[in-house]
């Protein structure tokens, strides 16, 4: 029963991960600001999410 939380739970992070990515590309902040979000999000995807919601989602 573990295993089927988990999943789902993963599967909830990618597709929040994906809308955060797509936010920060139709942003209009510079490509290298952009580009560090984005890597931000990719190697902690849930603590990089949580910190663009909370730092950079308005700066963007």
């Amino acid at each position: 029963m573990g295993f089927e939380y988990s999943g789902i739970l993963g599967i909830i992070i990618l597709i929040l991960d994906i809308w955060a990515i797509l936010q920060i590309v139709k942003g209009g902040g510079s490509t290298g600001s952009k580009l560090v979000w984005i890597l931000i999000i990719l190697l902690l995807p849930v603590i990089g999410l949580l910190i663009w919601l909370l730092a950079g989602r308005n700066r963007l």
